[in-house]
C-alpha cells in the first residue's frame, strides 16, 4: 500500500477521489499496490461527505508523516503551492501536480530536488488536462528531434472562436456564452489574453529544449481583436481563426509565440473545435504526430493525475527522468519569425493596391462584404519586416498570422 496526501479539494482534487473511487481495482492493479487516500488539506471543511473524515487543514501534518509517499498539489497558484511542493520533496515525498502555474516557474528547480532526494515530481496534467502529452515526449518520443509542437491548448478560447466560426455570433456575446456554461471564469483574463496557453507552452518549450523557458518571454497576444468581421474573410478565404501556442525549433534555437492565427483547410489543426484541445508534435524521426481530446475539465485532469501517481508509486525509490535544467534558454528573437500574414485595411482596393504592392510585394486581396475596407495576403515575411512595412500605414484595422 502507499500513502497518499492531496492538497486541495476544490475541482481537480476531488475529481481525483472521484476517479480513484470509481476505478480503484483497476488503478491498485496498475500500481501493484494499494492507492490509498490518507489526507486531504484544505481550509474547509466538508459536512456531509465522506472526504470530511481524511480532511486536515495544517500542512505540517501531511509534511511530518513518514507514511506519506506521494503529495498531489491542485490547489493552483505560485504560492503557497511552490513553498509546500518543495518543502514535500525535501520531506523525502515525491509530488504529483496539475498546476501549470507552478510548473512553468519553478519547474526546473523542482525537479533539481527531486532527482537529488531520488523522487519524482510529475506534471502530466499542467499542459493538456486530460491529454496524455508530458509522457509521450518523456518518454514515447525520446528516440526524436522535436522540432515543433504547435497546439491549441484552451478550451475556453476554442469554444469561443468556434461559436464566432460557425454562428457568426461577436466576441462580446460568445464570451457571455462561455461563462454562463462555465467554460469561461468570471475574470476571464487568463484565457482570452493567452496566459494561461503561454504557460503550457512555456511548458513544453522547456521540456524539448531541455532549458528553462520563461514564459514573460513568450510573445503573447490573446483573442479580445477578433471580431465576427474578422471570421468572414476566414471564410472567405476557406480558411479558420484559431488560438495557437506555438513552439519550433530554429537551428539552436526554439521560438515560441502564442496568437490567434488563420489555418486553412489542410492543416490538422482546422477541425478543432468548441471546448476540445489538440497538439500537434513533429519530429525528426516521427515525423508528425497529434494528440486530442479534453484539455479541461474535472475528471479528465483528474484522470492524467491519478496516472502519474501510478507512475509514482511505480518508482518510489528511483527518479523519472526529466530533461529540463534550470539554465535559461533565449528564444529567438521575434522580429526574425517568417510567416504570411493577413491584414485588413480601410479603403478601396483600386486606390491602394499599386501602393500595397510596391510596400508588401506580391499580395492577394480578400474581399468579405465589409463596407469601406478589404483585406490582403502578404507573402512570406519575418515580423520584424511586417512591423517596418506596416508602419507607414495608418488605416489598418487588424492582423491576424497566417499558420501554414
Amino acid at each position: 500500500m502507499v500513502n497518499v496526501a492531496i492538497m486541495g479539494y476544490g475541482t481537480v482534487g476531488s475529481g481525483v477521489v472521484e476517479v480513484i473511487e470509481t476505478n480503484g481495482k483497476k488503478i491498485d492493479k496498475r500500481a501493484g499496490m494499494h492507492i490509498n487516500i490518507k489526507y486531504v488539506l484544505d481550509l474547509r471543511d466538508f459536512p456531509g461527505d465522506p472526504i470530511q473524515d481524511k480532511i486536515v487543514h495544517d500542512f505540517e501534518t501531511i509534511e511530518n508523516d513518514d507514511e506519506i509517499k506521494i503529495v498531489v498539489e491542485v490547489m493552483g497558484g505560485v504560492e503557497p503551492a511552490f513553498t509546500f511542493v518543495k518543502r514535500c520533496l525535501q520531506a523525502g515525498k515525491s509530488v504529483v501536480t496539475s498546476n501549470k502555474a507552478l510548473v512553468a516557474k519553478h519547474g526546473a528547480e523542482l525537479l533539481e530536488i527531486a532527482r537529488a532526494n531520488k523522487l519524482n515530481f510529475l506534471f502530466e496534467a499542467s499542459v493538456g488536462g486530460g491529454i496524455p502529452i508530458i509522457r509521450p515526449l518523456n518518454s514515447s518520443l525520446t528516440a526524436d528531434e522535436i522540432e515543433e509542437v504547435n497546439g491549441i491548448l484552451n478550451g475556453t478560447t476554442n469554444y469561443m472562436l468556434s461559436k464566432m466560426f460557425y454562428e457568426g455570433a461577436d466576441y462580446d456575446t460568445v464570451l457571455k456564452e462561455a461563462q454562463a456554461n462555465g467554460y469561461a471564469e468570471a475574470d476571464p483574463t487568463a484565457d482570452v489574453e493567452g496566459h494561461d496557453a503561454c504557460r503550457k507552452i512555456a511548458i513544453l518549450s522547456s521540456l524539448i529544449s531541455g532549458q528553462q523557458v520563461d514564459f514573460e518571454d513568450i510573445y503573447t497576444e490573446g483573442i479580445t481583436k477578433v471580431s465576427a468581421a474578422d471570421m468572414k474573410y476566414a471564410k472567405a478565404m476557406k480558411m479558420t481563426i484559431k488560438l495557437l501556442a506555438v513552439a519550433k525549433r530554429e537551428g539552436e534555437q526554439i521560438q515560441a509565440i502564442v496568437a490567434p492565427f488563420l489555418l486553412a483547410k489542410g492543416h490538422p489543426l482546422y477541425n478543432i473545435n468548441d471546448v476540445f484541445n489538440a497538439i500537434f508534435v513533429r519530429g525528426n524521426v516521427l515525423g508528425d504526430a497529434m494528440f486530442y481530446g479534453s484539455g479541461a475539465g474535472k475528471l479528465p485532469t483528474a484522470s492524467a493525475v491519478v496516472a502519474d501517481i501510478v507512475d509514482a508509486a511505480k518508482h518510489l525509490h528511483c527518479t523519472i527522468m526529466i530533461d529540463w535544467a534550470s539554465e535559461k534558454l533565449e528564444l529567438q528573437d521575434r522580429s526574425l519569425m517568417e510567416r504570411k500574414f493577413f491584414v485588413r485595411i480601410k479603403g478601396e482596393p483600386e486606390e491602394l493596391e499599386s501602393k500595397l504592392h510596391s510596400t508588401f510585394g506580391d499580395i492577394h486581396i480578400v474581399r468579405a462584404g465589409q463596407p469601406g475596407e478589404f483585406g490582403f495576403l502578404t507573402g512570406v515575411m519575418t515580423e520584424g519586416e511586417y512591423r517596418e512595412k506596416a508602419k507607414t500605414y495608418d488605416n489598418i484595422v487588424h492582423m491576424i498570422r497566417v499558420e501554414e
